[in-house]
C-alpha cells in the first residue's frame, strides 16, 4: 500500500554528489548483503549437499544460483527500502528519497524498473547518472523510466 509523505513543499530535486555519496553508502551495504548471500551459499554446497571444496563453483548450475541469488539479495534491499519509506540507508545518510511524481511512496513494480534501469545506466559508463546534469528536472534514467523522482529533505529541526 502507498503512502502519501510529507514535507512536500519543502523538498527539492537532489543533484548528482548527493545521489553519488547515497550510492557509494548502499554499496557498501550490498557488498555485505553479498558477502552473507555467498557465504550462505557456500554453506549450504559444503553442508547440505556434501560437496569438496574442489567441487564447489565447478558446475555452471552453482554459478548460476549464486548470481540470481546476488541479484535477488540486492534487489530485495533497495525495493523493501524504497517502498517502505523511500529511503535505503544510504539515502538516508544524504536526506534523499524516492517518491512518485505526486508525493506518495513508490510500488514494488517501479522498484523493479528503478533497479533494472540502474544497473543500464551503469553499464553506459555512468550517463544515466549524468543525465542528471543536462535534465531540466534532475531526473536520472532510473527516474525517468518509473516516473519517480529523488528530492533532498530538508533538515530536522531539533
Amino acid at each position: 500500500m502507498q503512502r502519501r509523505f510529507t514535507q512536500l513543499d519543502d523538498v527539492w530535486p537532489a543533484g548528482l554528489g548527493r545521489r553519488l555519496g547515497a550510492m557509494l553508502y548502499d554499496a557498501f551495504l550490498v557488498a555485505a548483503i553479498w558477502i552473507l548471500l555467498a557465504t550462505l551459499h557456500l554453506g549450504v554446497l559444503r553442508q547440505l549437499l556434501g560437496l569438496s571444496a574442489e567441487e564447489v563453483g565447478a558446475g555452471s548450475l552453482q554459478r548460476l544460483t549464486l548470481q540470481l541469488l546476488l541479484v535477488a539479495g540486492a534487489f530485495a534491499f533497495f525495493a523493501v527500502s524504497w517502498t517502505r519509506g523511500g529511503m535505503t540507508l544510504g539515502m538516508q545518510a544524504w536526506r534523499l528519497r524516492v517518491q512518485t511524481r505526486d508525493g506518495y511512496s513508490i510500488t514494488l513494480a517501479q522498484s523493479l524498473v528503478r533497479f533494472l534501469v540502474a544497473w543500464v545506466s551503469l553499464a553506459a559508463f555512468g550517463l544515466g547518472y549524468l543525465w542528471v546534469l543536462i535534465d531540466g528536472e534532475r531526473r536520472s534514467w532510473p527516474d525517468i523510466a518509473s516516473g519517480t523522482r529523488v528530492v533532498v529533505l530538508p533538515k530536522s529541526r531539533r
